[in-house]
């Protein structure tokens, strides 16, 4: 059996990892050994953190509905259970946006979620 050199497929390998590792600090985007577990390491960061930003979103979204409220009157528990009970169906995002946003439209749905307390 004849003998195969594998140095195209080596060199072409390399070379794509090198590629992806371009701006990372230090020796990791020279070294083809630590550029490789550092590309390795992205990927888990990458995959892991597009759930996580969805988590980090709504604890955001949260704390501004709560800031909100508190300024009207209302712990967010409890504007929550009122717009529930005052059967306005409304998303965190929707209410974030307009405790930053539009104050007055806020304030309406807040009063709303008393009246239905």
């Amino acid at each position: 059996m004849a003998r195969v050199k594998g140095s195209v497929a080596t060199r072409k390998r390399r070379k794509r990892v090198l590629k992806l590792a371009k701006g990372y600090y230090g020796a990791k985007h020279i070294l083809f050994k630590t550029a490789h577990e550092q590309v390795m390491n992205s990927y888990y960061y990458a995959f892991r953190d597009r759930r996580q930003k969805k988590r980090d979103f709504r604890k955001l979204w949260i704390a501004r509905i709560n800031a909100a409220a508190r300024m009207n009157g209302l712990s967010y528990s409890k504007l929550m259970h009122g717009l529930k009970l005052a059967e306005i169906e409304i998303n965190r995002k929707m209410l974030a946006d307009l405790a930053v946003n539009d104050e007055k439209a806020f304030t309406s749905l807040a009063n709303a979620a008393k009246k239905a307390l």
